[in-house]
């Protein structure tokens, strides 16, 4: 096994929404299938199942499912799961921080874990780009309802 990286993705976001609101909706289908993905599954309990899916996703028209583990639930202050991004041996930690600040809440998404290998920080540099995208259209769909519209093929 490779040794894993120090580093870290760490987002962070300023939304205009209470804490109860952003950990609703970043801990059920509902909630992430309003703005980010096709007919994601969640059972938002620690030992939970987490399946992503997304299909003809962006202008790529990125097609993938991706299944996980939910490792916290802790309403309406952390929410995180487990996945596997860089192989199965490999599972990084998403965590979802929800914390009141300047009359609305700072979200801060950090995932850890990936290997140190070509994969491993490809890997982290595509979730990087991804979870940086999930916040902006989180953000957008809770302080005005806009949601992604994906292009036409």
């Amino acid at each position: 096994m490779a040794k894993l990286l120090k580093e870290k993705i760490t987002q962070r976001s300023f939304i205009k929404a209470s804490k109860e609101k952003i950990y609703d909706t970043i801990s059920s289908a509902d909630g992430w299938n309003a703005f980010f993905t096709h007919d994601l599954e969640v059972e938002p309990k620690p030992g939970g199942k987490i399946i992503w899916r997304w299909k003809d996703w962006g202008p790529d028209f990125y097609t993938v499912e991706a299944e996980g583990m939910v490792v916290a639930a802790d309403r309406p202050h952390r929410f995180a799961f487990q996945w596997h991004p860089a192989g199965k041996e490999y599972p990084t930690t998403i965590t979802f921080d929800l914390n009141e600040a300047y009359g609305g809440t700072v979200l801060t998404i950090t995932e850890e874990g990936y290997p140190n290998t070509s994969k491993g920080r490809s890997a982290m540099l595509e979730c990087a780009c991804g979870w940086g995208e999930a916040a902006t259209l989180l953000k957008f769909y809770l302080e005005h309802g806009i949601v992604y519209t994906p292009p036409e093929k």
